[in-house]
């Protein structure tokens, strides 16, 4: 069964971000992760939580997705 990771992220340091980022992605892949959202616009439908940068990243598994 898939497993989610899912961040609400607020950049603070865009060039530090970017440098996370460019990191992160390769590592992601590497444990057989994908993105499914990064970034974008997001609308609320219901209820009060505002995220700031929604990245949601999908993995094969539980187990997958906490390495």
């Amino acid at each position: 069964m898939a497993a989610y990771v899912m961040l609400d992220v607020n950049v603070q340091d865009a060039t530090g971000y970017e440098e996370y980022r460019r990191a992160g992605s390769p590592s992601v892949s590497r444990h057989g992760g994908k993105y499914i959202v990064r970034g974008g616009k997001v609308e609320v439908l219901e209820g009060d939580w505002r995220p700031n940068r929604l990245v949601v990243i999908e993995f094969e598994n539980f187990d997958q997705a906490k390495r």
